[in-house]
């Protein structure tokens, strides 16, 4: 272990209080290396899947370990929602979409945004390319899929900015998390992640031909073209906590910063990062769907001009207004809903450690569809 690696993993756990002395000599002898972790927790929006590559190829590289942090991963899933988990003290840090981590802080729960991951959103609205459904427009008239929970917020955006009425100019229709309704002719247009649902239809047999579908059979409403779209996938923390308790500041600094190490890593080697996933075990697809997943969410983080886990202050203000013109919340939230310190300390670590936080290179692969994502 390097010594200035070393020294911030002392820094950390004197804070904490967890040792009273530092080494007495200034070698390189790793054997001088505290011992004892601190202990955090996260909770993940959803279940273990490549969505959350970074944070698992952090706890499974050692990442974590560097900073001087144990952290124990906490699976999400439907009756889960984060921003309560983390409020009560269930978890340290908690992942979640952004404005599903702002209704429950303007319902009183008080917490911040300290990194904000994804850059983009990943949310489409996916049909069948001879339904005649080109555009938001199109929708009218039509079953459209979603699956409620929070995540049909876009999808209202959009269609009020067609002038469309959701109670009245569609049928909404509550989707499972998969592609089946819209395979079955069921509902006319479905949600869909697309490193997840839309993986799903390319990885099915089309009955027609016999073959897996294609792309050209699809088409596809992006909200990040439509206007709509909104920030997804951040960090987040207890703001009470931030502010009285030094020891959970540092925690957080460096949980953020192993985190985007993670992230980085997995933008540089993306099939190690979708083995890590495949090892941990997920309940969606299998390394295929996974390797497709690895890909499209690197998109979603890759290029970060700013720097990764910086607040793009422009998609922030898009998401507020969207979420203010719908009702999504009652107002704008007030300047803590999130903080870019944390998140400037932990890149200002990794680019002295000479870790590229912007991926200005970065191009999206090509991964092959197979059938189930096996």
């Amino acid at each position: 272990m390097k010594k200035n690696s070393l020294w911030r993993i002392l820094a950390i756990l004197l804070v904490f209080g967890l040792v009273a002395t530092a080494c007495g000599d200034d070698d390189d002898d790793v054997a001088d290396a505290p011992e004892e972790l601190i202990a955090v927790s996260l909770q993940l929006q959803w279940v273990p899947q490549s969505q959350f590559a970074g944070y698992y190829a952090a706890v499974e590289l050692g990442f974590y370990e560097d900073v001087g942090l144990d952290v124990t991963i906490i699976e999400g899933g439907l009756d889960i929602v984060p921003a309560t988990v983390l409020d009560s003290g269930g978890a340290d840090f908690a992942i979640s979409w952004v404005p599903r981590g702002l209704v429950p802080r303007e319902e009183g729960l008080n917490i911040t945004n300290i990194a904000q991951v994804f850059q983009r959103s990943g949310t489409l609205q996916v049909s069948f390319a001879d339904s005649g459904i080109d555009s938001v427009d199109d929708l009218a008239g039509k079953n459209v899929g979603n699956w409620g929970f929070g995540n049909e917020f876009e999808l209202l955006a959009g269609l009020a900015s067609a002038g469309l009425d959701a109670n009245s100019d569609v049928t909404l229709v509550q989707q499972d998390f998969n592609m089946s309704a819209l395979i079955n002719g069921d509902i006319d247009a479905s949600q869909a992640m697309i490193y997840n649902e839309y993986a799903m239809v390319l990885e099915t047999i089309n009955p027609d031909t016999g073959e897996l579908f294609q792309p050209e059979d699809f088409s596809i409403i992006d909200w990040n073209d439509v206007g709509t779209a909104m920030l997804q996938d951040a960090i987040w923390a207890d703001a009470d906590r931030l502010e009285d308790d030094a020891d959970y500041r540092a925690a957080a600094v460096a949980f953020v910063e192993a985190s985007l190490r993670g992230w980085a890593h997995c933008r540089d080697n993306p099939q190690e990062c979708t083995d890590i996933v495949v090892a941990v075990g997920t309940p969606f697809g299998g390394p295929a769907h996974q390797a497709w997943m690895m890909n499209e969410i690197n998109a979603l983080i890759w290029p970060s001009p700013g720097g990764v886990g910086l607040m793009d202050q422009g998609l922030y203000d898009q998401t507020i207004e969207i979420a203010t013109s719908q009702g999504i919340l009652a107002a704008a939230p007030d300047d803590g809903a999130f903080r870019t310190d944390i998140a400037e300390e932990a890149i200002a670590n990794l680019e002295a450690q000479g870790i590229d936080v912007k991926g200005s290179g970065f191009a999206k692969g090509v991964v092959e569809v197979a059938e189930g994502g096996e």
